[in-house]
């Protein structure tokens, strides 16, 4: 039998599998899905998970259950490309004859002396949690400071209002604006929308170390009580280690289907794979879903034809109530009609409809 293995259950992977299984595979190929966890976190909502506005369970999606499909729990620790084979910590080694990287991201501390000790991070469920507990135990009128001004922070930092009134927020970012990425009017209403809702806003802080609850710009000392990290990702440590091509980021380049050039039974989805736009959970499925297209053209023995990958947009939310976006290119939205597309997009994700 030969095996087409999909490492990492997120966005990109259960698209792939999802894919997969609407189609006949073929009867000598056994399809496995590898996951530290038992179901897939909906990454996109941590920032809600850490606030505590919403239970675990609500971001929760259950693995398919389909007897194709064979599901693998354990903690990855390598990749071995030349003997096609995944190895972990506490468990023997699982062979491919495919395989799809889909591992994610890591925080980026840009080298900051003391960031990845004095910070608490959204990037794992692990992590959440234990983010969601360091906030919960902080006193009425402590200080939280969110580092990092991109969709991430700006969503924790205006969920942690909805869920915490009582404490000091406060929005650190190095560059002039938050949202730099987004154009400007939609980033001067999320600035309004974060000063009417009193919380504080850092442009222009270069961080060089931290240390306990004293964040060093410079001369300056910013205290605060927790520490929470948004301030950029890299990809995951096994596809760092891969001895393969890769771009600045440090995501590893891939030929027009997806494929490593050097191993074309090796595909790359999401968060590690070198993609002309940024990383997202749309873009994952995506990928996902012309991978699977991929494969199924090889196995009836076609030449695979992809189109180009066009993302629908952003959005983003602040709180509940509002929310903003870029519906294409162009199309501007803000508050609570923008929100409402975020729940429906949430809503969607949960029963497997992309």
């Amino acid at each position: 039998m030969k095996k087409f293995v999909i490492l990492g259950g997120g966005y990109g992977g259960l698209t792939i599998a999802l894919n997969m299984l609407e189609k006949d595979l073929p009867e000598d190929t056994i399809l496995e899905m590898i996951d530290r966890s038992p179901f897939q976190g909906l990454k996109t909502e941590y920032y809600a998970l850490a606030s505590g506005t919403i239970a675990e369970t609500h971001i929760r999606v259950a693995y398919p259950d389909d007897p194709r499909l064979l599901l693998t729990y354990g903690e990855v620790s390598s990749v071995d490309l030349e003997k096609k084979e995944i190895l972990f910590e506490d468990r023997e080694p699982v062979t491919y004859d495919w395989l799809v990287i889909g591992l994610g991201c890591v925080d980026s501390y840009h080298g900051i002396t003391g960031a990845k000790e004095f910070s608490s991070s959204i990037q794992t469920l692990a992590q959440t949690r234990a983010t969601y507990q360091r906030i919960n135990n902080i006193a009425p009128y402590g200080q939280v400071s969110i580092i990092g001004g991109g969709l991430s922070g700006v969503e924790m930092a205006a969920e942690l209002r909805e869920s915490r009134a009582d404490l000091n927020i406060r929005l650190i970012d190095r560059g002039p604006s938050l949202l730099s990425a987004f154009p400007s009017n939609l980033q001067q209403y999320v600035r309004e929308w974060m000063t009417q809702h009193h919380i504080e806003l850092r442009p222009n802080v270069s961080l060089c170390r931290l240390d306990g609850g004293d964040l060093y710009n410079g001369d300056e000392i910013i205290q605060t009580d927790a520490t929470i990290w948004t301030a950029g990702i890299q990809p995951n440590p096994i596809v760092e280690a891969l001895n393969v091509p890769k771009d600045r980021q440090g995501r590893i380049l891939l030929n027009e289907h997806h494929q490593i050039p050097d191993h074309k039974n090796v595909y790359v989805v999401g968060d590690c794979a070198s993609l002309p736009f940024s990383p997202s959970a749309q873009a994952a499925q995506a990928q996902g879903k012309q991978i699977a297209e991929v494969m199924q053209a090889i196995w009836k023995g076609d030449t695979p034809r992809l189109g180009e990958i066009k993302l629908r947009g952003t959005l983003g939310s602040l709180g509940k109530k509002a929310g903003f976006g870029i519906m294409g290119k162009r199309t501007l939205m803000t508050g609570k009609i923008a929100r409402m597309l975020k729940s429906g997009v949430l809503w969607k994700s949960k029963r497997h409809f992309g």
